[in-house]
């Protein structure tokens, strides 16, 4: 966490911009290819998407790099807080520039944010774990508490009822048959799941989890390979399934759903529950179509996410980072 300020000046310096930068490089992101890049001035940072970043087949309206780098501007927002800086946030200022996704600039010292340095706290910590979760159920206060984050962020959730799994579990199961049935789609899951020693990205076989008799399946990342890890012995039963929605389909409501999903995410791992974003019923029309279908068609549907109590949280390795002098560029430097 960035060490709280306690000058009186009225904007951070350069250094504390760019940590806030460099800690957004542990967003989640779509295949762990963190397509965000970050412009580091005097005076603010700036949010692009990295096009060369985007799923042309699993997401070619950018649906999915769109909330990526809402978590990435997320955790920075949340860091400069935790910092005791006051931000303001210009999201897609340009309509000549539809890739700068926002610009941050702090307007005064505000005093130490308990609530985002909690969240900030997690941020190197928090995995995508894709194991199987226990019998335990989440408490309905936690999933209020989950709830509140994403308002507070311009999105919704959805808790799947009962009578709803099964609607959920085979949208997402065809789905991702429809997908491996795909030589375009099997290529760009094979290019991200087989990177170059210390590209500092994609989906490792040491952190895809092998198949097994799940409530809701879960994409095969390692398809005809040898997974690294076993999903265990549990079967997901306690696990809670939400769906994050908003108010529109477009860049503005996926970069605020992406912030809503790095506060959801942030907030469960501050209380020890483990998590696992679900994309697949949301990338192909006609899943997401049952998706707003389950919500009455009261929103947009951008992500599914599990929640649980799940292994030991220390056993799961982290996924691969992008080297911050290949994200983060600090006007000044050679």
């Amino acid at each position: 966490m960035i060490p709280p300020s306690t000058r009186p000046d009225q904007a951070p310096t350069v250094r504390e911009l760019t940590a806030a930068a460099e800690l957004s490089r542990y967003a989640p992101s779509v295949f762990n290819t963190q397509p965000w890049r970050w412009r580091v001035t005097p005076e603010r940072l700036e949010l692009r998407a990295d096009p060369e970043r985007q799923l042309a087949t699993t997401d070619p309206d950018g649906r999915l790099l769109t909330l990526s780098c809402g978590a990435a501007l997320h955790h920075a927002r949340m860091a400069l807080a935790a910092a005791g800086w006051r931000v303001d946030v210009d999201r897609l200022p340009d309509p000549d520039a539809p890739e700068l996704l926002a610009r941050l600039r702090a307007t005064g010292p505000g005093g130490l944010d308990l609530a985002a340095a909690r969240l900030t706290d997690v941020i190197p910590s928090r995995r995508t774990d894709r194991r199987a979760y226990g019998d335990r159920p989440v408490p309905g206060e936690l999933l209020t508490g989950l709830r509140a984050a994403v308002e507070a962020e311009g999105a919704h959730l959805h808790l799947v009822r009962a009578d709803q799994m099964p609607m959920l579990a085979v949208s997402t199961g065809r789905a991702a048959d429809a997908e491996l049935a795909d030589p375009a789609y099997r290529a760009e899951l094979h290019h991200w799941t087989h990177r170059p020693a210390g590209s500092g990205d994609g989906v490792p076989p040491t952190t895809a989890v092998r198949p097994a008799p799940r409530r809701v399946p879960l994409r095969d990342y390692a398809p005809g390979d040898a997974a690294g890890l076993a999903a265990g012995t549990d079967f997901d039963r306690g696990a809670a399934y939400v769906l994050l929605f908003g108010d529109r389909d477009d860049p503005t409501g996926w970069l605020r759903g992406g912030e809503a999903l790095s506060a959801l995410l942030l907030t469960a791992t501050a209380a020890g529950l483990a998590t696992a974003p679900i994309s697949d019923t949301i990338e192909l029309a006609w899943p997401r179509r049952m998706m707003r279908e389950l919500l009455a068609d009261v929103g947009e549907p951008y992500l599914v996410v599990r929640v649980g109590w799940g292994p030991p949280a220390e056993e799961l390795p982290a996924a691969p980072r992008r080297p911050a002098a290949e994200v983060i560029q600090v006007d000044g430097d050679d």
